[in-house]
């Protein structure tokens, strides 16, 4: 399935990118994390990273569908 994805703060500086779309068999968010976890380095463990499928946080074990928008959020600091 083809999904939309978005990167913030850490992992977008990781990536490099703030989106892309890929290509992928993973059914929920966490496997599609720990797929990308592995292509591009990312330094954050699965559990420390939200994910929100079509503007909604949900459970990392959601079923993802083609063509579902994916924002990745990792943990923030502030003041």
């Amino acid at each position: 399935m083809k999904l939309q994805l978005q990167y913030f703060a850490l992992l977008r500086e990781q990536r490099g990118l703030t989106e892309e779309t890929v290509e992928t068999t993973a059914g929920t968010p966490v496997a599609l994390y720990e797929e990308l976890r592995v292509r591009h380095a990312f330094s954050l463990p699965a559990d420390r990273v939200r994910a929100a499928v079509n503007g909604a946080f949900v459970a990392a074990d959601a079923p993802l569908k083609d063509g579902d928008r994916i924002v990745f959020i990792p943990p923030v600091a502030g003041g």
